[in-house]
């Protein structure tokens, strides 16, 4: 009793003795130890009944620039890496992606369903609550690029590993075909403006080959009327003439039959004869000027004139007529227009349609590209089975339960003591 009652007054001073406390902790080592153990056992128990959390993490950088390379020197779409990694990213984040993903991996979530709610929906919850998605931008000055870390929190007995990674496959292949969709409408966009501008060449050849053969005719059509029209004048000058000459005969006619002139004479022959019987005279006749008509004589003029009355056509006097009949029969046909409008094969003829084509085609050969051999990121590092949970942290949480059950024990046994002591107190007082 005397040596309890000095470890007491000793633990109730002011300075702490220490060897006192151990003495009566040394003392309740059973009670110390009962609580310790049983505390470190409830500790191993909760562990081994709450269910244990693991996560894993995956990172994606951007890809190399020639990854890209065959996209880009399409010059129809142009997508840098960093865009690229950007784009898969959003896709990461994007609950239509998710729910996407969740819907067409329904049995890689066999072992998430909870109780009371739809597969669909324990799906839903474990991405949206235990998916991070953490955008990490270069640093200045750094040599490390812009990153995406992925982290997946998931319950024992989930393949969270298989679920991040498929996720990330299946979100680039998401962001992969829309960049397909994108370009493809970008092309069938450009293959209508491209097709849109043959058409309207076509329009255009066709206008300037109907206005070609309309001139073509129409010229032809002018010619022939000036043609007509030379040959309708010349044809009246010519019966003009011919009518002039009759009645220039006719006059001719009566003047030499009234000279008596039926054979063709000269002007002194005339004289001669009514000079007939005179004596010898000798004359010389001196003439520059045509002439008269009436000396040819009745008989020619007559018949000069009766031949030009039955005459039914004066063609043949004009040799331009012969040529005017000539030039219009070439008229005809206008051969140019006739190999116009045989032609077969017009689009040969299409002016300014030859780089319409060539990128018709150049367009077509990249509409043909391989888009599952391109590249949008690079995993640099893929979800690997994690080796231990990361909640509950069962040796530190038994630690601490003997930590605290030891604790809690020592603290027992100290207050008891000292209650007992003041009770002693309390009855020596008395």
């Amino acid at each position: 009793m005397s040596n309890t009652s000095s470890v007491s007054s000793a633990v109730s001073r002011h300075d702490i003795d220490i060897f006192g406390i151990s003495k009566l902790i040394w003392q309740g080592r059973r009670l110390i130890l009962l609580l310790g153990t049983l505390f470190g056992l409830s500790a191993y128990a909760y562990t081994r009944l709450v269910t244990s959390e693991y996560k894993v993490t995956s990172v994606l950088r951007p890809v190399a620039l020639n990854a890209l390379d065959a996209l880009n020197r399409s010059g129809v779409y142009t997508l840098p890496p960093d865009k690229a990694l950007t784009r898969v990213g959003s896709a990461l984040e994007s609950y239509g992606v998710r729910s996407g993903f969740i819907r067409a991996n329904q049995a890689l979530f066999s072992n998430v369903q909870r109780p009371g709610v739809t597969m669909e929906q324990s799906c839903e919850s474990l991405i949206r609550s235990s998916l991070k998605v953490i955008t990490s931008a270069p640093k200045k000055g750094g040599f490390s690029s812009a990153l995406i870390h992925l982290e997946l929190s998931y319950p024992e007995g989930v393949g969270g590993a298989r679920i991040l990674n498929s996720f990330v496959e299946y979100a680039i292949e998401v962001e992969r075909k829309k960049i397909e969709a994108d370009l493809n409408i970008i092309i069938e966009n450009r293959l209508a403006e491209l097709g849109d501008s043959i058409d309207a060449a076509r329009a255009e050849y066709d206008v300037s080959k109907q206005a070609r053969i309309a001139i073509l005719l129409e010229n032809d059509a002018v010619q022939r009327s000036q043609l007509q029209d030379e040959l309708v004048a010349l044809r009246k000058q010519l019966r003009a003439g011919r009518m002039d000459r009759i009645a220039q005969l006719k006059e001719a006619i009566d003047i030499a039959q009234s000279l008596g002139i039926q054979k063709p004479t000269t002007p002194s022959g005339v004289a001669e004869s009514f000079r007939a019987g005179e004596g010898p005279t000798m004359y010389t006749e001196i003439n520059n000027q045509q002439i008269p008509l009436y000396f040819m004589g009745v008989e020619i003029l007559e018949a000069e004139r009766s031949v030009l009355l039955k005459r039914n056509s004066d063609d043949f006097t004009e040799a331009r007529i012969a040529q005017i009949e000539r030039e219009m029969w070439m008229l005809q046909n206008n051969r140019e227009v006739e190999v116009l409008e045989r032609r077969e094969n017009e689009e040969v003829f299409l002016s300014g349609v030859q780089p319409i084509r060539a990128e018709i085609a150049r367009l077509g050969k990249v509409g043909s590209l391989e888009f599952s051999s391109i590249q949008l990121v690079s995993v640099d590092r893929k979800a690997l089975e994690p080796l231990g949970p990361i909640k509950p942290k069962k040796n530190l949480l038994v630690l601490l339960g003997v930590v605290f059950g030891t604790a809690t024990g020592a603290l027992i046994v100290l207050i008891r003591n000292s209650m007992a002591a003041r009770r002693v107190e309390s009855l020596g007082g008395g």
